[in-house]
């Protein structure tokens, strides 16, 4: 037996010297996996399975396999989704995203909302979580990625089921979805795109490599996504609606001319808690159309 604050400062020894930024984090999650959620303060004595089991976890985290694909679930706002390969995973910045996107849904009563490149649907089930009159549409091309937000959005939020998801998921291309849309249909469209450079991907963290580098990388200097939704996107908008991206923080000022360049008004950006550009999001005039 092995208790579990002992196999804690063991864990986080290895990851340490495996080179994982924030070893005692991912140490102590990963204890909780075979512990409980109170491990720390009853420190429970671990049995030789659960030992086994958590040598496992511990081997592929020092492989540097993302922890939210090992864990298989990571909390998003309020709610948890699942995760895996083949998925990028959800992370705290794309909270302002969604939290954005819900304000300027404000006054709507059954606002119609469409998640471009959504992944696990972070965004998407976050806004109807966030604003729950919202009907909201997500938008995946990969299987892959497509399979995990089918998964979410028949579960992950409270009250929903399979047999009635909390958002329509949709499989389909960015690059011609637009095609399909009707005119004026539409309050509101978030997207998190691609946006990571040829060469920032070089320079990429082991577990951000472990993730899929077509959710990752985009052409045009990571601009490519940016430069095709702003308008093609933008018929769909009804008059005064939005267009809100998420963006690389080096980004805003190139972001915000393509948004301009496509007849946005209103056009501005928004930072996360590091005080680092984030969000740039526009809106349709309200005279066309």
């Amino acid at each position: 037996m092995v208790r579990a604050r002992a196999a804690f400062e063991a864990l986080r020894r290895r990851l340490e010297a495996a080179g994982v930024e924030d070893a005692a984090f991912d140490a102590a999650l990963l204890v909780e996996t075979q512990a409980g959620e109170n491990w720390r303060w009853q420190d429970p004595a671990l049995d030789a399975a659960a030992l086994v089991r958590l040598e496992a976890l511990t081997a592929r985290r020092a492989a540097r396999e993302p922890l939210q694909y090992i864990l298989g679930r990571w909390p998003f706002l309020d709610f948890e989704l699942a995760v895996g390969p083949g998925v990028l995973c959800p992370r705290a910045d794309t909270e302002l995203l969604v939290e954005q996107g819900a304000k300027l849904l404000a006054g709507k009563s059954s606002p119609a909302v469409l998640d471009l490149c959504a992944g696990s649907g972070c965004v998407g089930l976050g806004v109807k979580r966030l604003y729950p009159g919202a009907r909201v549409t997500c938008l995946e091309k990969s299987p892959e990625a497509f399979a995990w937000l089918a998964k979410n959005a028949a579960s992950a939020l409270p009250g929903f089921d399979g047999a009635r998801p909390a958002v329509a998921c949709v499989a389909g291309d960015v690059f011609g979805y637009q095609r399909q849309l009707a005119a004026g249909s539409l309050d509101l469209i978030l997207s998190n795109p691609p946006y990571v450079t040829d060469g920032e991907m070089e320079r990429l963290a082991p577990e951000v490599r472990r993730e899929p580098a077509l959710a990752l990388r985009a052409g045009q200097q990571g601009l490519a996504f940016y430069e095709h939704i702003a308008p093609a996107y933008r018929p769909a908008l009804r008059p005064g609606g939005w267009l809100a991206v998420e963006i690389g923080w080096r980004q805003g000022a190139a972001v915000e001319e393509i948004f301009r360049t496509a007849g946005y008004r209103n056009v501005a950006r928004r930072q996360d808690l590091e005080g680092r550009d984030r969000v740039v999001l526009g809106q349709a005039s309200e005279k066309e159309r």
